[in-house]
């Protein structure tokens, strides 16, 4: 409705995770290299925790989209599944159509995959993202998976991404093996004051926006407030912002317009 009164070549507050949208703080940057570290140096087991809407998906999609050409990767969206069926899908993800049926088929190609991988000087990820509603039974299993390895290197590299409450299952006493098994932790927190301003202008200026179009000063302090600094929320609250100014025929989306989209987002919340 406002992209072409904003000059926009898309919307700028989209809710998909969109790599091309991210914006990095210092500790986005900071988690981001550190899991494509994890990756290069063979490191095993990785966690990334953040709370609901804080970027975790578009993260890992920007970690996939910056993989070398040597490293495979697969990524598993949907945690509610069987041992056999997550195997499935990984195998799937990863170009190798499941040719066996039982979990040990399975696993026995995944192997041979990953050998294969190993020989051509390739790596290989796998992410499983909204990792907290995965079972401890198949938290276990997922341990298993990292017994892939040779005497030099681990085969595949996990990577679990989830909310606060991954950490929290990990701290179970009989998930310990898998717990001292992580190498690498990572945990994205919301935007200060500072990073939700340039969080805002970042994402207007990938949209195709011109320098006109902007958030005033006391118009980012009130979406800051509403929505605590979470990426999603922001996004929620900048939209219908937009659609305040784009009513009041204004380039500059003021105070009152972020007041407007504030007190509509909390009869949503």
């Amino acid at each position: 409705m406002y992209l072409k009164f904003f000059g926009l070549k898309e919307p700028p507050f989209n809710v998909t995770p969109d790599p091309r949208f991210l914006f990095l703080t210092d500790r986005h940057r900071e988690a981001l290299d550190s899991l494509l570290y994890g990756i290069r140096e063979r490191k095993g087991f990785l966690v990334l925790t953040g709370e609901v809407g804080a970027g975790k998906t578009t993260l890992c999609r920007t970690l996939l989209s910056r993989l070398p050409a040597d490293v495979r990767s697969a990524l598993v969206l949907n945690p509610n599944l069987s041992d056999t069926q997550l195997l499935k899908a990984i195998l799937t993800d990863l170009g190798s159509p499941p040719s066996r049926r039982d979990r040990y088929g399975l696993m026995e190609q995944l192997n041979e995959y990953l050998l294969t991988r190993m020989r051509r000087g390739e790596n290989v990820v796998v992410v499983l993202d909204e990792a907290q509603n995965l079972s401890p039974a198949i938290l276990e299993y997922v341990r298993l998976l990292s017994n892939l390895e040779t005497d030099q290197c681990k085969l595949l590299q996990i990577i679990l991404a989830g909310q606060p409450e991954l950490d929290r299952r990990l701290a179970r006493p009989e998930l310990r093996q898998l717990r001292q098994r992580v190498m690498i932790h990572c945990t994205l927190h919301p935007l200060d004051a500072r990073e939700t301003a340039a969080y805002l202008d970042h994402r207007l200026r990938v949209a195709g926006a011109p320098p006109e179009v902007r958030f005033e000063e006391a118009a980012t302090r009130v979406i800051y407030q509403c929505a605590k600094g979470i990426p999603r929320l922001v996004n929620k609250v900048s939209d219908r912002a937009l659609l305040a100014a784009y009513a009041g025929g204004r380039w500059v989306i003021l105070r009152d317009d972020a007041r407007r989209a504030a007190a509509e987002m909390e009869t949503l919340l």
